[in-house]
């Protein structure tokens, strides 16, 4: 009975975890086809070209990685260390902060960050982490602060130390719900870094701003169908390593 209920739910999976792909190529090559359909002129050739984009698709990758890296070292154990009983009065307030936080428009931050500090590569990075550390930093605390008590005492019981069980009871019991909120901030940094252009980074968003600009529909489809597919992309990897990296069990 076990058998014919887990391997509906296993063919369900492997069937999404491979049609994301053919959907993107779909996508990457109906913008190919559409591009082909254009007599496109100097302005937008200049911008949609194999070089250009592939500068911009790269200074959008380096701005998503390097922030979210970021992010997961400073969130994670920020979080646990706010769960830890002796700062667990806090957590409630801090939850509210993180929630109101979330509200913050991301093109307010780098904004702010712009005029107050400066621009380039290192303050868009800034305004990134800023933007998507709450919801790792409340994923982190809420999935510590609802593993059982019952279960942690039961390892105190066994003669585990306070480490022992942050690592081997409550953190396993917390990583889908910490992964849920890493999954949530790298959708969170593909978007925002489009905002990036805006304070001298580069991305992806130079290409719409400049269709923008310059009243040039090819160029601005061009940027947004490539940060879409990129989102798309981040999210399915994220949603693959999120399976793998679940306990079992759980």
């Amino acid at each position: 009975m076990t058998a014919t209920t887990e391997l509906p739910a296993r063919r369900t999976t492997t069937l999404g975890v491979l049609i994301t792909p053919v959907v993107l190529a779909a996508a990457l090559a109906a913008l190919f086809w559409y591009l082909e359909q254009q007599q496109l002129d100097d302005i937008e050739l200049r911008s949609i070209n194999r070089t250009t984009i592939l500068t911009h698709l790269r200074e959008h990758v380096a701005l998503v990685a390097v922030s979210s890296v970021l992010v997961i070292v400073i969130a994670v154990p920020l979080g646990v260390l706010l769960t830890r009983p002796g700062l667990r009065f806090v957590t409630a307030p801090l939850l509210g902060v993180a929630n109101i936080g979330q509200a913050i428009p991301s093109i307010g931050v780098l904004v702010l960050l712009a005029v107050t500090v400066g621009i380039g590569f290192d303050m868009a990075v800034l305004a990134l982490v800023l933007v998507a550390v709450l919801p790792v930093l409340r994923n982190t605390m809420v999935g510590l602060s609802t593993v059982d008590s019952a279960l942690i005492d039961a390892a105190r019981g066994m003669g585990l130390s306070r480490t022992t069980v942050l690592f081997r009871v409550e953190l396993p019991l917390a990583v889908p719900i910490i992964l849920a909120g890493i999954r949530i901030a790298l959708i969170l940094n593909v978007s925002s870094a489009t905002l990036a252009t805006f304070t001298n980074a580069g991305g992806l968003g130079t290409l719409i701003a400049t269709g923008v600009t310059l009243n040039r529909l090819p160029i601005l489809i061009t940027g947004s169908v490539l940060t879409a597919v990129l989102a798309l992309a981040v999210d399915w990897l994220a949603g693959i390593a999120e399976r793998v990296l679940r306990p079992r069990g759980i």
